[in-house]
Order: C-alpha cells, then sequence, then structure tokens
C-alpha cells in the first residue's frame, strides 16, 4: 500500500468518524434520509426488478446473513444489498446531490443495511456509515466529472459503501484499505445504463456496486489483498475512468467543515432530479390554463446538463418504459400541465395514453445561458406556454421544493413514507416505524428496525 493516497485519505477519514462528532443536525438529516430511502423501498416492492432481485437470492440460515426489506427469510449480505438497492433507486424517487458528477448517494444504504444487520450493528454506528457514505461518494463527485468520459456515478459508490460496510464489518485499517483496491478495481459501470431507451438495469446499477462493495468487504476481511493504489496507480481510477480528483483539504467534521450529507436534496416528485422544479413550474401554471386544448406550444428552457440528461432524444418525446420516461423532461412537463401532478400512476396506463402523448409532441426543450450559469447551485427550469389566442403563459422554479434552499418539512417526508408504504403497513405501524428511526441512536440492533417491515 502506498502512502498517503486516496484511498488512505478515504479510509482514515471514515475510521475516525464518531458518532459523538456528528451535529445533531446533521444525525438528523441523516434519519431524513433512511425515512425517505425505507419510503422509496416500500413503493417499489412490488416492481418486475424487485421481485426479480429477492427471487435471485439464496436463503442462508448461518454464516453472515442479512435480510431484504419485508421479509424475514434471511440471505448472504452481498444478495441483499443487491436487492434492497434495486427497492431504494427503481422508483428514481430517493435523494440527489449535484456537482461535477450527479449522485443519488442514499444508493448506499442499502449496503449499509446489509453490513449492520450482518454484523449486528446498533443505530449509533449504522447512521455513523451513512453519514460517511454520503461524505466520501460526494467529495469524489466534487473532485472529477464521470459522465463526461462515458462512465456511470455508480462508480464513485464501490468507495463509499465499501467504506461503510468495512466500518460496520470491523475491518482493520489496513482490512478496509484492500477492500477499497478491491472494489474500486471492479467497479467502473458504463454510462450506457442511463442512454437512449432505458431500461430497468438502471435503477440496477447501484444495487450492482452495492453489492460487489459488500462482498470486496467480506473478502478483504477473510485477508483478501487488493491492487494498490487503486486511484494513482499505472492502470488506476484517475489514469483509466475519472482523471485527476481534487479532493477538498477537509472533510465533514473537520476544521468547522459541514457534512454533505446536508446540501443533498430529497425528492418531491417520482422523476429525474433535474426536472423537479420543471414540474413544479407547470403544475403551478396549471391553474392559469382554462383548457389544455388550447395549447398551441410549450417550450421549456433549462440548462446543459438538464437537456443533456433529460431533453433531448427522440425517445424522449415517445417513451416506451417507465424508466425513459421519469427522465425524459417533455413528458413530464407534458403530464403536470395535462394532470396537475407528477405521481407512479403517471407510468402506469396513462404513459400510453394517446393524450398524453400528442400533447408531448408540443414541447420543445432549449437550453438557457442563463440557467446553465446558475447551475449546479439551483436546479433552475422555465416553463413558456403558448395559447392558440397567442398569449403566452411563463413560470419559472429556482429552487424545487426538497432542495436545500427550499428543504421539504419532517412531516412531509414522512407523509411520503406513509404514501408509499399504504399499501402495506397500517398508519400505526407507519407511526412505529418512524418513532424507532427518529430515535435510532437508541436501537441496540438493526435487525429490530428491519423486523418492523415484515409484510
Amino acid at each position: 500500500m502506498t502512502e498517503g493516497s486516496k484511498a488512505e485519505r478515504l479510509v482514515d477519514y471514515a475510521l475516525g468518524l464518531k458518532y459523538g462528532s456528528i451535529p445533531g443536525q446533521t444525525a438528523r438529516e441523516a434519519k431524513r434520509r433512511l425515512i425517505d430511502a425505507f419510503a422509496c423501498m416500500l413503493g417499489a416492492f412490488q416492481s418486475a426488478p424487485a421481485r426479480i432481485a429477492r427471487e435471485a437470492a439464496p436463503a442462508v440460515n448461518s454464516g453472515l446473513r442479512s435480510t431484504i426489506l419485508g421479509s424475514s427469510q434471511t440471505t448472504t449480505p452481498e444478495a441483499a444489498a443487491f436487492a434492497n438497492g434495486v427497492l431504494i433507486r427503481f422508483l428514481d424517487y430517493n435523494d440527489t446531490y449535484l456537482s461535477k458528477e450527479p449522485a443519488h448517494p442514499s444508493d448506499n444504504i442499502a449496503a449499509c443495511l446489509a453490513a449492520a444487520e450482518a454484523a449486528d450493528c446498533g443505530g449509533k454506528e449504522f447512521l455513523t456509515a451513512i453519514v460517511a457514505a454520503y461524505e466520501i461518494q460526494l467529495r469524489l463527485c466534487d473532485g472529477a466529472s464521470l459522465r463526461a468520459k462515458g462512465w456511470d456515478h455508480v462508480a464513485y459508490g464501490a468507495f463509499s459503501s465499501v467504506i461503510a460496510a468495512s466500518m460496520l464489518l470491523g475491518l482493520s485499517r489496513e482490512e478496509t484499505v484492500n477492500a477499497v483496491n478491491i472494489a474500486g478495481t471492479t467497479s467502473p459501470a458504463l454510462r450506457q445504463s442511463r442512454a437512449g431507451e432505458l431500461s430497468m438495469w438502471k435503477g440496477c446499477a447501484f444495487a450492482n456496486t452495492s453489492k460487489d462493495a459488500v462482498f470486496a468487504a467480506i473478502l478483504a476481511k477473510g485477508g483478501m489483498t487488493g491492487p494498490s493504489p487503486i486511484f494513482e496507480g499505472e492502470f488506476g481510477f484517475e489514469k483509466v475512468v475519472s482523471g485527476p480528483i481534487e479532493l477538498s483539504s477537509n472533510f465533514g467534521g473537520e476544521d468547522g467543515e459541514g457534512f454533505k450529507i446536508d446540501e443533498t436534496y430529497i425528492k418531491f416528485y417520482p422523476a429525474e432530479y433535474h426536472s423537479q422544479s420543471a414540474i413544479g413550474a407547470a403544475i403551478d401554471l396549471r391553474a392559469e390554463i382554462d383548457d389544455p386544448l388550447e395549447v398551441e406550444s410549450i417550450t421549456v428552457k433549462t440548462f446543459q446538463t438538464g437537456y443533456e440528461i433529460i431533453g433531448k432524444g427522440a425517445e424522449k418525446w415517445r417513451p416506451k418504459t417507465r424508466e425513459t420516461a421519469d427522465h425524459s423532461l417533455p413528458f413530464l412537463v407534458a403530464a403536470a400541465i395535462l394532470d396537475g401532478s407528477v405521481s407512479l400512476s403517471t407510468y402506469s396506463e396513462r404513459m400510453i395514453d394517446a393524450d398524453l402523448l400528442e400533447f408531448t409532441q408540443k414541447i420543445k426543450v432549449e437550453v438557457d445561458p442563463d440557467m446553465d450559469r446558475m447551475y449546479p447551485s439551483a436546479i433552475p427550469n422555465r416553463v413558456e406556454v403558448r395559447l392558440k389566442s397567442g398569449k403566452l403563459i411563463t413560470g419559472e422554479m429556482i429552487y424545487p421544493k426538497g432542495h436545500p434552499m427550499n428543504p421539504m418539512t419532517d412531516l412531509e417526508v414522512e407523509e411520503k413514507f406513509k404514501n408509499l408504504g399504504a399499501w402495506a403497513i397500517t398508519e400505526n405501524k407507519a407511526d412505529e416505524i418512524l418513532s424507532k428511526i427518529w430515535e435510532l441512536e437508541k436501537m441496540a440492533d438493526i435487525k429490530e428496525l428491519m423486523r418492523l417491515f415484515t409484510i
């Protein structure tokens, strides 16, 4: 191992982080993200990818084992990390962070759950690992873009998930560095997961990274070594994948530096994050449109990154899959104006209704230089509706609901949990679970929390 390597910097930070050094508000944000992640898991439970992942998980009754949400059957920690990771991500409703590389950092929670259960960890250790995972992934996202080079953002998640899993599984410093080296070597994933007509794998890519990360931690704990230095080596991550990564001098808690989890965004709508303000603006405009049939044309003014991810490509105007629809700016704006909302039902039979698809054809998407300058500090979108009468109606939103500048309240986060879980758990059970999460630091074993979700 190379002294002073980036892998060692990440590991030393995480292993030195203690629950007592995490500010109370940051710990509360971790609990809010956990509630949000469980909401997404419940909402996705009946989806086809979730079923496939559960059926692929082997039943295990000895050794290291963890559970898949909703089941009392135990499986391997890596299989649980995959299945629970699919649940967190499938709806595209979990949290977001935008920087040189975007991320959905609550994806890390799947690896944390699997490792915490396997190692009989309590709430304090679990929350600390979550905060560390967010910190590591998002510092890497600040350091260099992967998307620009054709790699998927989940590659950074390998480092954060494997370190969080190593913390919870009790690896030594040397073992954790080796786990990082193993996970980093196998982590690069193609950005094709999020290009063109999107497939189920879009919601499974990070889950696969979580699976590999947990397995790497288990191997390293058993003595397996990994190639070093993983970042700076001749064929290392920086040389082949990311280019130079400029890590900030201080991480959360060091010399007064804030924690990255506090800067993440909770989604108010089940759609790709760059669309959130466009959806909000379109819904606000709906009240000014007496009859959608009177709409002549719609222009959505956005920023370059939003245009590249969700605003271009013929498939965005006639999406054939749920995954494409929730990554289509024209489709989402059309649904918001026609229906006055964007919800899970938007992706049901409604997605192929002729009136919605025809209305989508009226929409064009353009990059606005002024909005481009505001991104990523703000997530600006402007929706301009031209009526057949010639009247122009305009709506603009800079900070969508759920952004740190326009945060969701605790009650709104709880309501999201209850709404997405209503099909499976009673309101009394939901209140019990929420009460446990808000006081999670008092929980002796995270298994107690998972048992509450048995369906």
